[in-house]
């Protein structure tokens, strides 16, 4: 039978994304299940609601608590942490080039990257310079791919996942997306989200 599948919406500058990008394919593994990545951008679907920038910018005092709870979490996770500045920091080019890297297989092992360069060690990934490094470390064709992204065909995809997003009930990131379309959003949803995902599958072979 073939694996069930949890749909992982992440936008590069969302903070508890990085955290989930770290570990989500891990835990989907042990758990049996299948990550289907897919990048998109919060700034529209934030318009919609009215915001003129993202809730943490917004509220100071639930900003500072953000930056404070995301370094715990990355010290008890293991992972590198590093305030980027500035920031938001643009997320459109990366998120347009891990849409090149959908079909050939690449756009986890970029994901990962991009949210380390940025959280993990405070680079700007708004700079194509940036994108670009991180391309050739994966021994991938940098100017190739920069220019593939950046082609009115996938401009156009980016902006379709974004409906698709606005379409699945998102509204914020991570978000994560199981087979019968139910939601999670969080970081700290994640295990539910895997545990929702294998209960299906149970119940889907059970006698009828």
């Amino acid at each position: 039978m073939m694996r069930p599948t949890l749909e992982f919406w992440y936008d590069f500058s969302s903070t508890y994304s990085y955290l989930a990008a770290q570990r989500i394919e891990s835990l989907a593994e042990e758990a049996g299940v299948g990550v289907v990545f897919r990048p998109f951008l919060l700034g529209p679907i934030f318009a919609t609601q009215g915001l003129t920038a993202a809730p943490f910018e917004q509220f100071p005092l639930k900003g500072q608590y953000m930056w404070r709870d995301l370094e715990r979490e990355a010290a008890t996770l293991g992972l590198p942490f590093c305030r980027p500045v500035p920031f938001p920091q643009s997320s459109v080019l990366a998120a347009r080039i891990a849409l090149v890297g959908l079909e050939p297989g690449w756009t986890p092992a970029f994901t990962r990257a991009v949210f380390t360069a940025q959280f993990g060690r405070g680079r700007n990934i708004g700079e194509s310079s940036v994108l670009a490094d991180i391309l050739a470390g994966m021994d991938l064709d940098s100017e190739a791919v920069i220019a593939g992204a950046q082609g009115d065909a996938n401009k156009l995809r980016l902006r379709r996942m974004v409906e698709e997003a606005q379409a699945r009930g998102i509204f914020g990131a991570p978000a994560f997306v199981a087979e019968d379309r139910e939601l999670f959003w969080g970081n700290d949803r994640l295990e539910r989200a895997l545990d929702w995902v294998t209960g299906q599958a149970r119940r889907s072979e059970l006698p009828v």
